[in-house]
């Protein structure tokens, strides 16, 4: 495997941990407060960029409504907040860590359609220009990648830009397409 041209072997593990920022589904947040939980991904960032970092992430509305604000403790593995928020204060740290490889897991599995809608225009910003690893069975999250690998029991059976897996007749991504257009349109009906 490369990146960037060079061997995986050749980076070597310490410079592949450092340029990567992984969010996982069940985002992990320390007992501290959300700002010491944001500022994580670059240790020595001012709350001026923690700020930022939570507007992009679509996290500072919700924060600025809370009692203590950014001075909010989140308990233990984020247990104050609600899983849309704990995703959003994960996703703040990524963008605040501005890494050259990206890897995010379900990243918007557990916000609302509406708050993803509006996340995902500093989500396509943020994996511009950079390796970008995205778990995702909300196809939503994978509409302005470059290259999708559907995965079926642990093989991959498709493989391409979004529109040629659209238009395999049968294929599995456009079956799966096709039901959450259904399930969008009869939840907005």
């Amino acid at each position: 495997m490369t990146w960037d041209g060079l061997g995986l072997d050749v980076i070597g593990g310490a410079q592949l941990r450092r340029a990567t920022a992984i969010m996982s589904q069940d985002a992990f947040l320390w007992n501290d407060t959300i700002r010491e939980n944001i500022r994580f991904g670059r240790a020595g960032a001012g709350d001026a960029e923690v700020v930022e970092a939570a507007r992009r992430a679509q996290a500072h509305d919700f924060i600025e409504r809370l009692e203590r604000g950014y001075d909010t403790l989140c308990g233990e593995r984020g247990s104050k907040l609600s899983g849309g928020q704990r995703q959003r204060v994960a996703l703040a740290r990524v963008f605040l860590r501005d890494p050259a490889l990206v890897v995010l897991d379900e990243p918007t599995s557990a916000l609302d359609l509406e708050t993803e809608a509006r996340l995902q225009v500093d989500l396509d910003a943020l994996c511009h220009g950079r390796t970008t690893f995205i778990v995702a069975h909300r196809l939503s999250t994978l509409r302005s990648v470059d290259r999708i690998l559907v995965f079926r029991q642990g093989r991959i059976v498709e493989d391409g830009p979004l529109e040629a897996l659209l238009a395999i007749p049968g294929g599995h991504f456009r079956r799966l397409h096709e039901l959450q257009t259904v399930v969008t349109v009869a939840d907005e009906g």
